[in-house]
């Protein structure tokens, strides 16, 4: 893994605002121009400021800009997460300006629901071939008793697949398919049909490519659109687009769409409270409109539609995950680079390094829920 060495001299303002932020980082295992690998080294006067008045929009923009750098990001934002600055490095404008814009509009509404497709999984299948294992699993892998990333992304498919008692010749609805990891191995190795949605054009292309052999569909459509009926039905990765306007939407076509005695399982990344917010970086540059659901939300909202059997919390393996697609794409990124700019580059370094550090210190979770609409008998999940 490549770290971000010293390419200019260390800026040091003696200014309010770089007082500021170094009492903020006091006690935090974090320091200003360093030499552990967690220091943030500045290399632009303005950096304080704009990291005052813009919180974490502004520290992940001033990173993009080459304004700072740090040998190990996960780190940083792991001690700083640790340290309670995650409330902290939100301005109150950027939270009211989300609160304000989710409570007066469904951000996650169909004519947007195609957003994140464009700006973040159409950006490019070759880099992301690149950053993933083979299975093109773009979500948390299962590392109980894996030591690779494959083994991991493996383990987490088939752990969905026993979850949901998988039978040859079922008919199986994969919500938010993503580049056809699941569908794959499901009619692969249990036999069954499957069909799969994304709002992203790349990644229904290259599935239809990867299952082409296969029993399985995969279609351009919103969840919203779907028709038919369902023996199982599994969504991995695709909740955290829904919006919290729309999950009763949501729970209700998932019953819609499922026979009676039918599973689903849904894996998705976690809020610790309920409060309806978005990391404004995380919102601008990679999951346009997303928003994570917290325990309540789903519970909730999913209370008057299906029956919750089972709740499993693997959010720990999701720091391995994101660190090994972050070696992947240091590791292979010369391969692609001339499709794209040292910017992108940047954002993705950042985007995966904050990310695991986030999980590190138990600030995010990942959750498998299985539900039923019915269940003459007792469920026992698979672990």
């Amino acid at each position: 893994m490549t770290s971000d060495t010293s390419i200019g001299p260390i800026v040091l303002p003696d200014t309010r605002a770089r007082h500021i932020v170094e009492q903020l980082l006091k006690n935090s295992g974090v320091a200003l121009n360093g030499n552990a690998p967690q220091d943030l080294r500045v290399y632009h006067p303005d950096f304080f400021s704009r990291l005052l008045h813009q919180g974490t929009l502004g520290l992940g923009e001033a990173y993009m800009d080459g304004w700072w750098k740090c040998d190990r990001i996960d780190e940083m934002a792991y001690r700083l997460l640790q340290h309670g600055l995650g409330e902290r490095a939100h301005t109150p404008s950027e939270r009211l300006m989300y609160r304000l814009q989710a409570g007066f509009f469904n951000l996650q509404s169909r004519a947007r629901a195609y957003i994140v497709g464009e700006a973040h999984y159409d950006l490019g299948n070759d880099l992301f071939e690149r950053m993933l294992d083979p299975t093109m699993c773009y979500s948390c892998g299962y590392w109980k008793e894996a030591s690779t990333l494959h083994e991991a992304q493996q383990a987490k498919l088939e752990l969905a697949c026993r979850k949901l008692q998988l039978e040859p010749g079922m008919r199986v609805l994969d919500i938010g398919c993503g580049w056809g990891s699941f569908a794959e191995h499901a009619a692969r190795h249990h036999g069954v049909e499957v069909t799969g949605i994304t709002i992203s054009r790349e990644q229904a292309e290259l599935a239809r490519q990867r299952c082409q052999d296969l029993p399985v569909t995969i279609e351009l459509k919103d969840y919203r659109d779907l028709e038919g009926r369902y023996d199982r039905i599994v969504s991995i990765g695709m909740f955290e687009h829904v919006g919290h306007r729309n999950y009763p939407t949501y729970f209700e076509t998932v019953a819609q769409q499922l026979v009676p005695e039918g599973l689903f399982l849904l894996h998705t990344i976690g809020s610790n409270n309920s409060e309806i917010s978005a990391d404004p970086w995380i919102n601008k540059y990679i999951f346009p409109n997303g928003v994570l659901p917290s325990a309540m939300h789903i519970a909730r909202t999913s209370e008057d539609h299906l029956l919750l059997e089972d709740w499993q919390n693997f959010g720990p393996d999701y720091d391995p995950t994101l660190m090994a697609w972050l070696e992947n794409f240091d590791t292979h990124w010369n391969e692609v680079a001339a499709n794209y700019n040292e910017r992108t580059r940047r954002m993705f370094r950042y985007y995966l390094a904050v990310c695991a550090g986030a999980f590190r210190a138990r600030h995010l979770q990942l959750w498998q829920v299985v539900f039923s609409r019915y269940r003459p008998r007792r469920y026992d999940a698979p672990r």
